[in-house]
């Protein structure tokens, strides 16, 4: 038997899809604004870079790849609800991925708070947020995985944080409980 390891492109690039599933089941979630369509995504996305292997390029980013074909998938199903006249609004308000449950309630403060937050954002600001803030993707990587110019970026992140801060204004008007985004609880 041969002591040295046959270099296996095939498998390695299944190691590091593997290795990016929650970073996309993250990206999925904030593309779609809730826990169902954003797994329903997250399991189209796998499907179709599983049988679209053979067009994958080794050596650029499998996770630029990835998140691209998450966002063309989910841009394709919005055009199709568009079509059959459906909305984006879950029908059941439990099943939106920021309301924790009683046992990550205190691991994860604030965590919900700004999911709620996010979810009342418009997509493009939410998925800014997401690369740049969350995934920290500098801007030119973030203006290259989204077809955009660098300035735009810029610009679509400082009205989503002042969208942000706003909506965090206003919740923590409405409730005592929510924090602004950014800040510390008050003691």
């Amino acid at each position: 038997m041969n002591a040295v390891m046959k270099h296996d492109p095939a498998n390695e690039w299944r190691e590091e899809l593997v290795a990016l599933l929650p970073r996309l089941r993250r990206y999925a979630v904030s593309l779609t604004g809730t826990l169902h369509d954003g797994e329903d995504l997250l399991h189209s996305t796998i499907e179709r870079a599983l049988t679209k292997f053979d067009q994958f390029t080794q050596g650029t980013d499998l996770d630029r790849w990835l998140f691209r074909i998450a966002k063309n998938l989910w841009l394709d199903e919005i055009r199709s609800r568009k079509v059959r006249g459906e909305t984006d609004k879950p029908e059941n308000p439990k099943d939106e991925p920021w309301i924790d449950g009683e046992n990550q309630a205190t691991a994860a403060v604030g965590l919900s708070e700004l999911g709620t937050l996010l979810s009342q954002m418009q997509e493009d600001h939410r998925e800014i947020l997401l690369l740049v803030v969350v995934e920290g993707y500098s801007y030119r990587e973030a203006a290259d995985q989204l077809s955009l110019p660098v300035g735009t970026v810029m610009s679509r992140l400082a009205r989503a944080r002042s969208k942000l801060t706003e909506l965090s204004a206003k919740a923590r008007q409405q409730n005592e409980n929510v924090v602004p985004f950014g800040r510390g609880r008050e003691r």
